[in-house]
């Protein structure tokens, strides 16, 4: 259940599309420098100065990205916000400001829309980003977030995908995998609820799971870390599609190719044990889960030991050769694995969303 019955509904008929936006537009005044316009015009007027804009854009689409039977509507607002950022960060820039459109149908009220709101005006609070415009439409088969992010930064600080050069070291940050079993636990669960409606769901020994499926985190302090040290990556990359989806993107930008190594990936002890009771190799929900938003970045060798012994890095590899293959080096038995791009691709059945 998505909202308190006890709680009075209003229909998105009752204020029209003009009503809302402007209501969005109260929850959302501008805070930094280069908004010069936000909500309530016909586009925003922004100014950068002397950096380079950066912009990409990310759609959440109900019944492929998310699902009602365990996305709570304002972690669906923060979770939207994280993933249009994160490919911001994954260009070495500062994201500032974001474009949000939306189509939804009759069945969603006022108060559910306030909820996705609500959890996308924390995220801005705490990544210090401006909404400043988008659309609203209607919908027949559910609900569709359509993200456009934009960021700024000098364009000596750019880092492209296509930098990656012979002998540059492989850094990563965070750990992996703890996102797609997340899902996996939370799928589970609703299956369970679907055959037993009154099944009250224990999550205690998952919440570092369920909390990066639901509320990653986007890596702002990563970019700012590699600004303390003086770290200029040479190429990097967000994890949204597993590590060796990404992986093989920088080798095919860059022209090289890359080698990991199985023992250096970093797994928290929850992935583990999880991936075991799934009975799921946890390296395998590192190279292909996804949705983890760590930055994956080179770095040229002399760098290293600016950022050995940092807690929040790890080197899991090296760049070989140009136009080399890219590789997996198990654990103890040193094997080369070809490494493919092969993501969960998670399915999940369209399901009625009851909001009145």
């Amino acid at each position: 259940m998505l909202e308190d019955k006890n709680v009075s509904k209003t229909s998105l008929a009752e204020i029209g599309e003009f009503g809302l936006i402007n209501q969005i537009k109260e929850g959302f005044p501008i805070k930094l420098e280069s908004s010069i316009k936000g909500i309530g015009d016909d586009a925003a007027v922004l100014d950068y100065k002397k950096d380079k804009i950066v912009v990409s854009t990310d759609m959440l689409v109900e019944g492929v990205n998310f699902s009602w039977s365990y996305m709570p509507l304002r972690h669906l607002g923060y979770k939207a916000v994280v993933t249009a950022i994160s490919d911001i960060l994954a260009m070495n820039a500062i994201p500032k400001q974001l474009l949000v459109s939306m189509a939804i149908s009759n069945r969603f009220t006022i108060e559910a829309v306030d909820e996705i709101y609500n959890g996308m005006k924390y995220a801005c609070d705490k990544y210090n980003i401006d909404i400043v415009g988008g659309d609203t439409t209607s919908s027949v088969s559910g609900l569709v977030l359509s993200m456009t992010a934009i960021g700024s930064a000098p364009e000596k600080d750019l880092a492209y995908r296509n930098g990656a050069k012979e002998n540059d070291l492989v850094v990563l940050s965070g750990d992996l995998g703890a996102s797609f079993l997340g899902l996996q636990v939370l799928e589970r669960e609703a299956q369970v609820s679907k055959v037993n409606p009154n099944n009250q769901p224990d999550f205690e020994n998952y919440s570092y799971l369920i909390e990066r499926q639901l509320k990653p985190e986007a890596r702002l302090d990563i970019i700012n870390l590699l600004k303390e040290l003086k770290v200029k990556p040479t190429s990097m990359i967000d994890i949204s599609d597993g590590l060796s989806s990404e992986i093989i993107h920088l080798s095919k930008e860059s022209g090289v190719g890359i080698n990991i190594y199985e023992e250096k990936i970093p797994l928290d002890s929850i992935v583990i044990r999880t991936a075991e009771e799934f009975k799921i190799n946890p390296i395998t929900c590192a190279l292909s889960g996804g949705e983890d938003y760590e930055l994956l970045f080179t770095i040229d060798q002399k760098d290293f030991e600016k950022i050995k012994g940092n807690p929040h890095l790890t080197v899991i590899g090296h760049v070989t050769g140009k136009n080399e293959e890219n590789y997996l080096i198990t654990r103890g038995s040193e094997q080369m694995v070809p490494l493919t791009a092969q993501g969960w691709g998670v399915e999940t059945e369209d399901e009625e969303v009851v909001l009145d």
